[in-house]
């Protein structure tokens, strides 16, 4: 069994997503699976900190692990622009220096949060985005893909249905929707130091060249050595006009909020101001977790080295 260093504080959440997800919507041998998926995710980046490995690995091996499973929508799982084709969005960010990197419109790099790791080590941009952020990938040691690569039928009926509905989709709304969901991962080291990554499909039958909140540093994703790291889920424009992660940050460092009363605030104060619905992971830097939702349901899984620890998909 891997042992834990007792002299400083480690922890992981993660996120799979969330919206219309209610009991009556799985199946047992379905949620069983996300069950699985979560699971295993959480112990891939649970193992990366407790063997001395930093944040930012951790929160990038578990979102590998979920953007590989079609379940959610990231990675192999990710939905279908109104076009039919899949533009994939990712970003990390470090804690300790603030140093972060994010992609957008990505269509055939296989783990698009490693492209977003690789954007930020390169150090000289934080953000590119559809062609040249192919480009940048080519300079690259990553796993590309074919774009069908990325098809997965039940994404396919969603495009489907979603066109039926006349709009478009958060992850887990409408008919044909239930199954998936945008991930993200957000970490504390046992050097002190915080991470969080973000990994999305974006919205069913959305326009092409859309960019929700998840790779917007500030918006949907932020980390802070000093506050905490914060992934965000859920419709990425309220997200973006709230700038949700950072206010998290804000509230603690200029209200002096504890992180849970900084996360519930966001979350069940100010979005719904703006119609606002989704929810968020965060850790903070003494290794408390914190994972409101206003939707029915999140997909979320947590592990903390003071015993804390759960896996997670409906309301409580």
């Amino acid at each position: 069994m891997t042992k834990v260093s007792q002299e400083n504080p480690i922890a992981i959440a993660l996120h799979g997503g969330s919206g219309t997800i209610l009991p009556s919507h799985l199946t047992p041998e379905l949620e069983a699976a996300y069950r699985k998926s979560l699971q295993e995710a959480l112990d891939f980046g649970w193992n990366c900190l407790a063997e001395g490995g930093s944040a930012l690995d951790a929160v990038e091996i578990a979102a590998k692990s979920l953007e590989d499973c079609p379940l959610f929508n990231a990675g192999r799982g990710s939905v279908f622009t109104a076009n039919e084709e899949h533009e994939m969005d990712a970003a990390v960010m470090c804690g300790r220096n603030r140093a972060a990197g994010a992609v957008a419109g990505v269509k055939t790099v296989r783990n698009p949060v490693s492209l977003a790791r690789e954007v930020l080590k390169d150090g000289r941009y934080v953000f590119l985005a559809a062609d040249g952020a192919e480009a940048f990938a080519d300079s690259c040691d990553l796993e590309r893909v074919d774009p069908k690569w990325f098809f997965t039928e039940e994404r396919h009926d969603q495009l489907k249905a979603a066109r039926e509905e006349a709009g478009m989709v958060m992850d887990h709304d409408g008919a044909q929707s239930t199954k998936f969901g945008t991930i993200g991962v957000v970490a504390l080291d046992q050097k002190g130091d915080l991470a969080a990554a973000t990994s999305t499909g974006g919205l069913t039958n959305k326009q092409f060249g859309r960019v929700g909140d998840s790779p917007v540093i500030g918006s949907g994703t932020y980390a802070n050595n000093e506050t905490c790291a914060v992934s965000c889920t859920g419709y990425g424009e309220e997200f973006i006009r709230s700038v949700v992660a950072h206010d998290v940050s804000a509230r603690m460092e200029y209200l002096n909020e504890d992180l849970d009363t900084a996360a519930r605030a966001v979350v069940f104060e100010k979005l719904p101001k703006i119609n606002g619905i989704g929810g968020l992971i965060s850790v903070d830097a003494k290794g408390h977790v914190s994972l409101p939702f206003n939707t029915e349901g999140m997909y979320r899984a947590w592990r903390t080295s003071a015993g804390d620890s759960g896996v997670e998909i409906f309301g409580e």
